[in-house]
C-alpha cells in the first residue's frame, strides 16, 4: 500500500464530486417523528422542572402534536403538573426546554410551543387534611 492510498492520509485516489446542495434535495422529518421528540422532551422537562412526588401517584406521559411548514414547527403539549407550584413559571420553563430540544434534534425552527395542563396532581389525602 502506498502512503497516498492508506486510510487517513488525505483524499482517495478518485474522488466523486457531489451535486450542489440545492440539487441534492432535503431531509423530510415526518410530523409524527417530531411529535415523538417533543413528547420525550416534554417528559424530561416535566421530570426536571415539575417532578411529581412519588406519594402523589404517577403522572401520565405528555402528549404532543405538531404542525410543520417549510422547516418550522408549532408544537402543542398536554401534560400533568404538580400543585401547588408556580404554574406560569413551570410552564414557561417547560416550553423553553422543549423548543430547544426539538430544534437541537430536528434542526427545525420552533415557532411556538403551547402547553395544556391536562391535570393538576394535588397532595396526597394524608397531607390534605384540614386544620381545625
Amino acid at each position: 500500500m502506498t502512503p497516498a492510498a492508506s486510510p487517513g492520509n488525505g483524499p482517495p485516489a478518485h474522488q466523486v464530486a457531489l451535486p450542489a446542495p440545492a440539487e441534492r434535495g432535503a431531509t423530510v422529518i415526518p410530523d409524527k417523528v417530531v411529535a415523538r421528540v417533543a413528547a420525550q422532551a416534554g417528559r424530561v422537562a416535566q421530570l426536571h422542572r415539575a417532578a411529581i412526588p412519588p406519594d402523589r401517584g404517577q403522572a401520565a406521559a405528555p402528549n404532543a402534536s405538531v404542525i410543520s411548514h417549510r422547516g418550522s414547527v408549532r408544537l402543542h403539549l398536554a401534560m400533568d403538573l404538580p400543585y401547588p407550584a408556580d404554574l406560569a413559571l413551570v410552564c414557561e420553563q417547560i416550553q423553553h426546554d422543549v423548543a430547544d430540544r426539538v430544534a437541537q434534534v430536528t434542526g427545525m425552527h420552533v415557532d411556538e410551543v403551547t402547553l395544556t395542563i391536562r391535570r393538576l396532581v394535588t397532595a396526597s389525602a394524608k397531607r390534605r387534611a384540614r386544620v381545625r
